[in-house]
């Protein structure tokens, strides 16, 4: 579908049919990966969908990477800082065609240190869903450098490298649903 089949109004993100995932390299080795459990988003699309704009809000504090320990552990002071620091926002600022896909321009800010990113964006579709609702689904990715937004943890290793990279892979899988 094309982008001007998204129709025009407010749309707020379906929780219960999003994820937005992570993974970052560990040990030199393999990767982790994980999700948050709490996050928010709203999707602005003028008559011009090419004008859009979505601002989120993703909870700190649920980060989920099947190990409570390890989740504990980036919620702390080491890393979030989640009792400071509960959540993480971002605010578009352009949105670009690429072929197929779009270029998603904006502002993240983790920790209060605020740098643009690009995020890789797909437009899945929309359809009238059996309730009578819009849907539309995007997929989107980035990479950040984590150390660039205050999380900058060293744990080196003995043989060289370090414990957890720099480097994280963002995936967001989001539906909307138009509000009335």
């Amino acid at each position: 579908m094309a982008a001007q089949e998204l129709k025009p109004g407010t749309w707020k993100i379906d929780t219960a049919h999003s994820v937005v995932g992570f993974s970052v390299r560990h040990m030199m080795v393999s990767k982790v990966r994980g999700r948050f459990e709490r996050f928010d988003a709203t999707l602005t699309v003028p008559e011009d969908p090419t004008k859009s704009s979505v601002e989120a809000t993703i909870d700190a504090g649920s980060i989920n990477t099947d190990n409570s320990d390890r989740d504990n552990h980036i919620r702390s002071a080491d890393f979030f800082e989640a009792d400071q620091h509960p959540e993480f926002h971002f605010r578009s600022t352009g949105l670009e065609a690429k072929g197929e896909e779009f270029v998603l321009k904006g502002e993240l800010t983790i920790k209060q240190n605020t740098h643009p990113i690009e995020l890789t964006l797909e437009f899945n579709g929309s359809t009238l869903d059996p309730y009578g609702l819009d849907r539309a689904g995007f997929s989107a990715s980035t990479t950040i450098s984590r150390k660039k937004f205050g999380v900058d943890i060293e744990m080196p290793m003995d043989g060289g490298g370090v414990v957890v990279g720099d480097k994280i892979a963002i995936e967001i899988d989001a539906e909307f649903t138009r509000q009335a």
